[in-house]
């Protein structure tokens, strides 16, 4: 916390120098058809306000900080009036620091430290290797990434790079809130009462490096990663006389080896991506994820489509919450048209392979002046109660949200 202050410091009380800032404001209303055995709201409205200053003193360094004030009308948003910078608790807080790191850049090398968002990986649709990447799963088919404290090292010289990254603190990703629609219970769970532990999150750090070679028109790269699964699994029992549910979160280690690679052809280019999953803790699954996809651009039209699998190695039939699992063994897709220079329309599905789950949205982008942002959009889920889409069947929306920036 006081490192992210004094950074937030230094780059006001420098104001003099390069010192630039953006933001927005933005309003969401999210309307559902559908009320679900736990939750009978059918409209959540969010606010959210986003300023991000950044000093450059130099050419070789930069501060840059993220903050964010937001509140809701369901409670997905804390009702405390306090700063938030670790991104820890279940829900969202209502005043955070999103961001904040310095880095340093000279030829080839580049240096950053601090609250900071790192993606690995070439995938467009699904990234098995994104091992540094937690999420805000509240609303799980409409998610946004975490930052995490950390510090990352990348050097690169010729068509050879190399990156390294070490994260002292565990970031979680955050998952669905008991009482709300999101978090689907069956019917035969509504009758019991369950009882938050809270979570037992790791203590030691974590560790990544990836190799990556651009040769010529070809990319390819490899990936090693020790930590934890930023996804939970649940440990419970049955609470006697009163028949509670208590249950706890828990982050099984992993180990990961995976690698990405990207191969542009005459009518489309190929792009894959795969990681076998390991851990030495005795409830968590080990197993393959895999995801092969096709990218074409015509004209106004980008199109890109592929396969998501899963191959378990070894079954050991945890309880938990796994979204990157739960879109294997179905087929994605994404495609946008620009309409003008400021309207968009876009259109996303993962269709089960079984046909038991299916999700497909479709989202409406104009753009007015230089400050004002409209997106109206609609989400349909349908599937079977068994299925990981199916279970949000009840969950299909409308969206509509309106952005000033400045």
């Amino acid at each position: 916390m006081r490192i992210a202050a004094w950074l937030i410091f230094v780059a006001c009380a420098h104001a003099q120098a390069t010192f630039t800032h953006r933001g927005f404001f933005e309003t969401r209303t999210t309307l559902y058809p559908q009320t679900a055995v736990n939750d009978s709201g059918r409209a959540v409205s969010e606010g959210l306000l986003r300023w991000e200053p950044a000093w450059q003193p130099s050419s070789n360094w930069v501060f840059a900080a993220s903050l964010d004030a937001r509140t809701d009308t369901h409670r997905q948003v804390e009702r405390e009036a306090r700063f938030d910078w670790q991104d820890r608790r279940l829900q969202r807080p209502a005043f955070s620091l999103r961001r904040a790191s310095v880095a340093y850049h000279r030829g080839g090398l580049h240096v950053e430290f601090g609250k900071q968002f790192i993606r690995w990986g070439k995938a467009d649709i699904l990234n098995p290797v994104d091992r540094f990447a937690p999420r805000d799963f509240l609303a799980v088919v409409d998610n946004d990434f975490l930052a995490v404290m950390g510090a990352r090292v990348t050097y690169e010289r010729g068509g050879n790079t190399v990156d390294f990254v070490a994260t002292p603190r565990f970031t979680p990703s955050r998952v669905p809130l008991l009482n709300q629609r999101w978090a689907p219970l069956p019917e035969e769970a509504a009758q019991l009462r369950f009882v938050d532990m809270g979570s037992r999150l790791p203590g030691r750090a974590q560790f990544g490096l990836r190799f990556s070679r651009n040769a010529g028109p070809y990319e390819y790269s490899v990936v090693f990663f020790d930590g934890f699964h930023y996804l939970p699994l649940f440990e419970g029992k049955l609470s006697l006389p009163g028949f509670d549910v208590e249950f706890t979160r828990v982050y099984p280690g992993l180990r990961l080896y995976g690698g990405d690679a990207a191969v542009p052809l005459p009518w489309f280019t190929l792009k894959t991506e795969a990681a076998w999953f390991t851990s030495r803790t005795k409830t968590a699954d080990e197993y393959v994820l895999y995801v092969i996809q096709l990218e074409r651009t015509v004209g106004e039209w980008i199109f890109v489509g592929g396969y998501s699998g899963e191959a378990v190695t070894t079954r050991r039939n945890p309880v938990g919450f796994a979204p990157d699992r739960g879109l294997a063994d179905a087929f994605l897709g994404r495609a946008s048209y620009t309409l003008s220079p400021t309207r968009t329309i876009a259109f996303e599905a993962a269709v089960r392979q079984s046909g038991d789950g299916t999700w497909l949205k479709t989202e409406y982008t104009h753009t007015f002046g230089r400050n004002w942002r409209s997106v109206a959009g609609f989400t349909l889920i349908r599937g079977v109660p068994a299925d990981f889409l199916g279970q949000y069947r009840r969950n299909s929306h409308a969206l509509l949200a309106i952005r000033y920036s400045f």
